[in-house]
């Protein structure tokens, strides 16, 4: 097994663990996953075709060309890799982009497809023009994902009867189809798969007047009477997630119905989210318990992970996928080869004053 194979299992494992617990209090109102429930609510609030996605315009106008040619030629797209963090519609667009092609959608995810088997029924009773989506398709397993080369390039699959000498592979015509493949983790794609995707989209984390857009139309689909001052407020506190903007905007309309009169206002987005520990950057309960822990506890750091976990009472994939990654984008945390280091804004979000040796920044690595 070589460095980037084992690699990459650990890296699945960790994904597997970490799926297979309970979601808790820190999973909730501010984390971009989603469970079963929560997903259910959200099929409502997606928008059916291209031009009513909000946000992600260049990958929009990507799409809209790849969609319209093959309509035109009559044949099916390119096979389409949207990748980028939870929260921002891939789901959505593998939707789109069968509703766009008029053509049925198969729905299904990597740790689903155990077996080269179970790919092969999917794929074997696939419609001509059919689209497949596969969530977290960094999770195949081996045997299914080099089936799939051979059924996204040629059409076929090869069946595989019998073990061991006296196996023979008997070849297996499927119906032309195009794959949408989804993953968080597009490093963990093996570049064959990779290679294969004639598009591949990265979506971007949402600017608030994106999310103000958002916020507004989910308002009218869930009939919340929303200020364009609520709006605003929403969209501050989103964490540049449309889930979490859609999350925040349920919870927000609970506190309005319970103990006002119904309308969300700027005032009540604010004492709302009060109630729930999100603060005015998006920050929630768990963020502010880690950096005040990097910043009071350890001086700022560098502070290991495992470390930094055991002092907040946390498990450390909780604290590394939930929290940091947001912490780290809005520029308070960093990581180092040492550890996690609090920088200068990260000191000052707390109201402290940044250690002299701050002013030289720390370097960072992938």
């Amino acid at each position: 097994m070589t460095e980037d194979e084992a690699l990459r299992q650990a890296e699945e494992a960790e994904l597997a663990a970490r799926r297979a617990r309970p979601r808790d209090e820190h999973d909730g109102v501010v984390s971009p996953l989603a469970d079963a429930d929560e997903r259910v609510i959200e099929s409502a609030l997606r928008p059916k075709r291209l031009t009513d996605f909000t946000g992600q315009a260049r990958v929009r106008e990507q799409l809209s060309l790849i969609l319209t040619s093959a309509l035109r030629r009559g044949r099916p797209p390119d096979h389409v890799l949207l990748a980028g963090p939870p929260g921002l519609g891939k789901t959505t667009i593998a939707m789109i982009v069968a509703a766009e092609l008029g053509a049925p959608l198969r729905i299904t995810s990597g740790p689903a497809i155990e077996r080269s088997g179970d790919l092969a029924a999917v794929l074997s009773t696939l419609s001509e023009g059919e689209v497949i989506f596969i969530d977290e398709i960094h999770r195949l397993a081996r045997p299914a994902e080099e089936m799939l080369y051979l059924a996204m390039e040629d059409f076929r699959v090869d069946v595989v009867i019998g073990k061991g000498p006296g196996a023979t592979a008997i070849p297996l015509d499927i119906a032309p189809f195009t794959l949408v493949g989804a993953t968080t983790r597009a490093g963990l794609l093996p570049a064959p798969l990779r290679d294969r995707f004639g598009f591949t989209a990265h979506l971007d984390f949402y600017q608030p007047e994106e999310l103000e857009i958002i916020i507004r139309r989910s308002a009218g689909l869930l009939g919340v009477t929303l200020t364009d001052e609520g709006a605003v407020e929403l969209s501050t506190r989103s964490r540049g997630t449309p889930r979490i903007a859609n999350r925040l905007l349920r919870r927000v309309r609970d506190y309005a119905e319970v103990r006002a009169d119904g309308v969300v206002t700027r005032e009540i987005a604010r004492t709302a989210l009060e109630i729930y520990e999100v603060d005015e950057h998006g920050l929630d309960r768990l963020d502010r318990g880690v950096l005040e822990a990097v910043v009071r506890r350890f001086g700022g750091g560098p502070v290991g992970l495992s470390t930094l976990a055991v002092s907040l009472g946390e498990e450390a994939e909780t604290v590394e996928v939930v929290a940091e990654p947001f912490l780290v984008r809005r520029g308070l945390l960093a990581r180092t080869p040492r550890g996690r280091v609090a920088t200068a804004a990260g000191w000052a979000h707390l109201g402290l004053e940044p250690p002299a040796a701050l002013a030289e920044p720390p370097g960072l690595f992938d």
